[in-house]
């Protein structure tokens, strides 16, 4: 581990990744969803986004590729990083993002912290519960000093009580690690490699604990540099919601929903018992505390206003109305059952096959939606909706329904595409640029690399195998042609719905 990270891990660089929870179309959609007035941009909205602790950048880039108009600002401690990221911005031709080296700790009080604009939408994962309280302090005063007010603020971080269990794992992984490697992630390696030792020797903890159980049945799905950054951090610590909501009160913000839009649904969440017992208080953050006490939520993903403006679910219900939903699966392959926390939940065919059958060619509004003439259910309710497809992830939302591809977002999408074809595996799941959604569409490293030969004239099944033979080994043909026809067959057809290409 490096002299200067101060107990964070910077010897090693971090994973690229897109997680949905930091766009501000989810950010937008939790506030609604829990009868906040949304700060939902509309289509040329000069909007400010703001990224602490970005990494490579990934998330930041694939905003302001679909956001021409916006102003993203990313800022990480990792000088690796940022050069990468300008590298890579500067490559795909974005001028609208900004990436910052800074030190969360002092950046509300230095020069490079003072030129940041006020923003709108402001994004931290994965930052909160790995730095220390110094670090947490600085991130208060710099929220405090740059959320506009009305601005929303998602916050990802280790949660209790459900990392009850896994502390002596986490703990024991660091002090191993430490003693058997100097780099982090071979500090990692040895550390996991003596847990699954422990664990086979029927270690009692290690087998009692859901997370520790899970974690090991994972490990070869997931690439070290993500364990090392994730476990290996000196100030890693897990936390309660109420004491996050309590520190981040100190910049005037309140905590509205979560980004993980399913959880903000409690009879999808909750047996009936469990919701007539948390509904005996009105505090809303007891309220989360019964909730993490109920179900498995070791990552919790919060959306917080500054100046929350309370809204009657009739205003709430208008404005989900006018929302433009996008599908993400072909319509024939939605599923009608979909995994809740609370168990299995059947989805109504006559309901929401009519629906998808609607999506399959291009986005439509919510509102008509509901009024088609051949659904069979419940069309009063948009929030349930919009809750199961958006949370489910099985829709995304339209900003800008009609908007045609970008030539911007395209490049951008290449170029992503041919970095991480030599890095990532073909199955990873990243995001696609498209102006029209206004926040990334679900792909594979596999979906981009396709994609990219389209857009270059060479996106047929021959000239795709012809390509992956000069690129890769390929040890199964038949199987290589299987995998790209089910490709150009349901993925592509997905993306130009989307406005891709």
């Amino acid at each position: 581990m490096s002299t200067w990270g101060s107990g964070y891990v910077t010897d090693i660089a971090y994973t690229p990744g897109w997680y949905r929870q930091q766009s501000p179309s989810i950010m937008s959609l939790a506030c609604l969803l829990g009868c906040v007035a949304s700060p939902m941009p509309a289509g040329d909205d000069e909007v400010q986004y703001l990224e602490l602790g970005c990494g490579y950048g990934y998330t930041a880039m694939l905003l302001a590729a679909c956001n021409p108009a916006w102003r993203v600002t990313a800022v990480d401690y990792h000088p690796t990083h940022i050069a990468a990221a300008r590298d890579c911005a500067a490559e795909a031709g974005l001028t609208n993002v900004t990436f910052i080296e800074g030190d969360l700790t002092t950046l509300a009080d230095d020069a490079a912290g003072r030129q940041i604009p006020e923003a709108d939408f402001v994004s931290m994962h994965g930052v909160w519960s790995w730095v220390p309280e110094t670090v947490k302090a600085g991130i208060v005063r710099l929220l405090r000093d740059k959320v506009r007010p009305g601005g929303a603020v998602h916050v990802s971080y280790n949660a209790l009580p459900a990392w009850s269990s896994a502390l002596g794992m986490a703990r024991l992984l660091r002090t191993v690690g430490r003693q058997r490697a100097a780099r982090s992630d071979r500090q990692a390696e040895d550390g996991f490699k003596f847990l699954r030792e422990l664990a086979a020797a029927d270690a009692m903890h290690l087998k009692r604990s859901h997370i520790a159980k899970v974690l090991m049945e994972k490990l070869d799905e997931l690439p070290i540099t993500y364990l090392a950054h994730e476990y290996m951090n000196e100030h890693w610590a897990p936390c309660y919601m109420a004491d996050v909501a309590e520190a981040l009160g100190g910049a005037k913000l309140e905590w509205v929903a979560s980004a993980n839009l399913i959880e903000n649904f409690s009879e999808l969440t909750l047996t009936e018992t469990q919701r007539a017992l948390m509904h005996r208080f009105d505090d809303p953050l007891l309220r989360e505390l019964i909730k993490d006490h109920c179900i498995e939520r070791p990552l919790r993903h919060d959306v917080y206003v500054r100046g929350a403006r309370r809204i009657s679910p009739y205003q709430r219900d208008a404005a989900l109305m006018d929302l433009s939903l996008s599908l993400n699966v072909p319509a024939k392959d939605l599923p009608l059952e979909a995994e809740m926390p609370a168990g299995r939940a059947a989805l109504n065919p006559k309901f929401y096959r009519p629906i998808a059958d609607a999506l399959e060619p291009a986005p439509r509004r919510v509102g008509d939606l509901l009024h088609l003439p051949e659904i069979e259910g419940k069309r009063d309710n948009p929030s349930e909706l919009v809750g199961i497809l958006l949370g489910s992830e099985l829709a995304e939302l339209a900003a800008r329904p009609g908007a045609p591809p970008s030539a911007v977002a395209q490049r951008f999408n290449q170029a992503m595409s041919r970095r991480m074809m030599q890095t990532e595996p073909m199955t990873r799941p990243v995001g696609v640029a498209t102006v029209r959604l206004g926040t990334p569409t679900p792909a594979s490293v596999l979906d981009m690399v396709v994609l990219d030969r389209t857009l270059d004239g060479e996106g047929s099944i021959e000239d795709l195998v012809r390509f992956f033979h000069s690129t890769i080994t390929i040890t199964d043909e038949a199987r290589l042609r299987t995998v790209l026809t089910g490709c150009l067959e349901n993925r592509m057809p997905r993306l130009r719905a989307a406005g891709v290409l």
